[in-house]
Formats: structure tokens, sequence, C-alpha cells
């Protein structure tokens, strides 16, 4: 068989469906051809392998790359200064309704130039990367208005110009009601679905569309009027659901066939089971948990009573989760919600690519997708979520290269 390179002498956690555990192979090849996978398992199984370029793994083990398939990278300003406000005893929800939150880094991201955003940007991206992402989801959703949501969306797929990674955008316009148009809800969700939508769509920005429903975003009703128009133009849906409340914003995602429902701290069986039903991912963030001091913890059990895919992401924010660190959101994700090594590992990779509609493209190390593989000098696949503060990442590949 003819392929480009061959990665030999490594241990493989393939992540393969039917496969149990990782899909561990203790002495594994990984072979590749025009950036695709064309073989990965035992070295013992291995076809005829004829390749321009062999590199010995040295016993170090391989993983599919890591993928974060929920943050919000690209934004203008930061906010140090609610944090400190939360120190002090304020919530998220009154930072919010005091004109702080989502609408403060709003302000920036709309007084930024796109070039500005990108340079922002790239230290946050480049920060996940060294840590072995190969694909980003990048949402926009801090420019509430149609020329700065497209401006951020623009700028996120700069990003994948400017680096070796794959990038994914959701467009993220019903996130916060902006100023303009206080007190009119559905004013705005109007323009949401009958004009920004369409534009976007229109000039290919998007690959997703997302909402926050919730009591500080926005209802059910108003949420579904959004899923409708992101269906009428053909775009998939995610959602941001059961944060703060529950308003059963994620049986919704799934009657509307979601790629993914994220956070879910108030979740219940009725929104699980409909999840379950429809295939739509739960996509857990950690980070976001840790850092408003939630104690309300997703209904892990449930989830996986019912199979429940189960992602995890850094939700990479400047206000609930200034986070940039895949590993460490493992960690935290087995910390404080007690998932397993398996779980974890799989939530930053094959569960991680469903939940970006990517199954069929990355996140396992199998015969047809995209090579992208992180090499870890590691002993276990435990060390990578046992560890906090530490980069074991030998080497990444993004394409076969």
């Amino acid at each position: 068989m003819r392929c480009d390179r061959i990665w030999r002498n490594a241990r493989l956690a393939t992540l393969a469906p039917g496969r149990p555990g990782l899909g561990e192979v203790p002495d594994g090849v990984v072979a590749s051809l025009d950036g695709r996978i064309t073989y990965a398992g035992p070295a013992a199984d291995a076809p005829g392998l004829d390749a321009t370029e062999i590199i010995d793994c040295e016993g170090r083990w391989i993983t599919p790359g890591l993928i974060d398939c929920h943050n919000h990278l690209v934004f203008g300003g930061d906010r140090a200064a609610e944090f400190e406000q939360r120190l002090a005893g304020a919530s998220y929800e009154q930072i919010a309704r005091a004109g702080g939150g989502i609408v403060s880094t709003m302000t920036a991201t709309r007084a930024a130039s796109e070039e500005a955003l990108v340079a922002a940007a790239l230290p946050r991206l480049d920060a996940l990367i060294v840590e072995g992402a190969t694909t980003v989801e990048i949402k926009s959703g801090y420019g509430l208005s149609l020329e700065a949501e497209a401006r951020q969306l623009r700028a996120a797929r700069a990003l994948g110009r400017r680096r070796e990674v794959t990038i994914r955008t959701t467009f993220l316009g019903a996130h916060a009601l902006p100023p303009e148009f206080a007190g009119d809800a559905d004013g705005y969700i109007d323009l949401v679905c009958h004009h920004m939508i369409p534009a976007i769509a229109a000039e290919g920005l998007a690959d997703a569309v997302d909402a926050f429903c919730e009591g500080i975003g926005f209802s059910n009703a108003q949420t579904r009027r959004v899923f409708e128009a992101a269906r009428a133009n053909g775009l998939p849906v995610k959602l941001h659901a059961e944060q703060l409340s529950n308003l059963h914003g994620a049986a919704l995602a799934a009657e509307f066939g979601a790629l993914s429902a994220d956070h879910l701290e108030y979740l219940d069986e009725g929104g699980v089971a409909a999840m379950a039903r429809a295939g739509t991912v739960a996509t857990l963030l950690p980070g976001a948990f840790y850092f408003v001091r939630e104690t309300r913890l997703p209904p892990i059990e449930l989830l996986r009573r019912h199979g429940v895919p189960i992602a995890l992401a850094t939700d990479c924010n400047p206000g609930t989760s200034p986070l940039t660190s895949l590993l460490l959101t493992t960690n935290m994700a087995a910390t404080l919600f007690r998932l397993t090594v398996d779980e974890c590992v799989a939530g930053v990779t094959r569960e991680a690519a469903r939940a970006l509609g990517l199954q069929d493209e990355t996140g396992t190390l199998e015969a047809g997708k995209r090579c992208d593989l992180a090499i870890w000098d590691i002993e276990r696949p435990a060390e990578l979520v046992y560890r906090m503060g530490f980069n074991p990442l030998h080497a990444r590949v993004w394409g076969g290269r």
C-alpha cells in the first residue's frame, strides 16, 4: 500500500467505535496518504506499506488530534473587572442585568477591526494548538448586529488561514439583547431571523447556528424561531441550554435534530431522553462551571443511562470561562463531574467531532479520516486527564503534516 508517511512503534488510542475502552493498540502503526489515514491498527496486521517518510514514535501514544467543540475565541476587550465583582459576591446574572456580561464585550467587539480581532484571538488559538488541538469551533455572539457578527465570523475564518488548524464557525446572534433593542427581544429576534441568518448563510460565514435559551437570554419560543430560520437557510443548530435554569431548551434542540446542547446543569430526564432519541450530543463545559462557582452538577448518570454522547469543550470566553486548555478541561470534568478517563479523552476527540457534525471526518484513528494526530510523551492515557498545568505533547499532525 502506497502512503506518504508512517508513524510506527506507537501505542494507539484509536477511539474507534466498537472497540473496548479507548480502542487501545499496544504496538500500532498509522499510515497516511494525501492527508488521510490509510491504516491505523496493530503493526502485525498492517498491509505492506511503502512510505516516503517513516517516523519512529519510540513507544509514545497517539490519539486523534484534540477538538474544542464550543468556544467564543474571537472577541474584543476582557472582563477581568467582572471577575473581581464576582469575587466580591456579585452573581453572573446581577452583572449581566447591570449592563456587564455579554453586552460589555459587545461594546469592545463592535469597536475592534477584523485585524484587531484576529490579532487578539491568535494567542488564545495558539494555546489550544500547542496542546494538540487540530479542530476548533468558534462562535460569534459579541457583535449583536449584522455587520459586527459578520466581522467576528470573518475573523474566525481568517484564523484558519493563519494557522494549520480546522476552524468551524457558528453564528450566535441570539446571544444577548443589544442595547438598541432594550425591551424589544421579539424585535431583535425578527432581525436575527429575517436579516442576519439569511445574510450570514448567503455569504457562507457559518457552519451552524446557536442561541442562548435562558432567562437572561431568549425564551423557548424565541429560540424556536431562530431554529426555524436556521433550518430555512440550510444550517444545523446547536444550543446553550439549561445552564442557569430549565427552560426545556435541550428538548427543543433535540426536536430540531441539534448537533449538540451545551452546559446542561439544569437538564431534566425528559430533556435527556429527547436528546438520546435525536442523537444530540451533550457538550459539558466544566470551565464555566468552575469559574462562576456553580453548584448544580449536570445530570451525568442520566446522560450515561440514556446513552447520550458526552463531549467536553473549553467554552473559552472573556466572562465565564477564560480557559484555553483542553487538557485542563478534561481534568476539571473528571474532578468536578466525575467523568472517567475514557469519557474525558473521548469527550475532546470522538464525541467533540460528533458535536460539530464531523464524526465522519475526524475524531478517531480510522482509515479514510483526516490524518489529525496528537503524539504524547505519556505512559498511559490517564496522564492526559490527571496532570494540571503540564503539557506532554510531543508532536501534532494536521492533515498528515
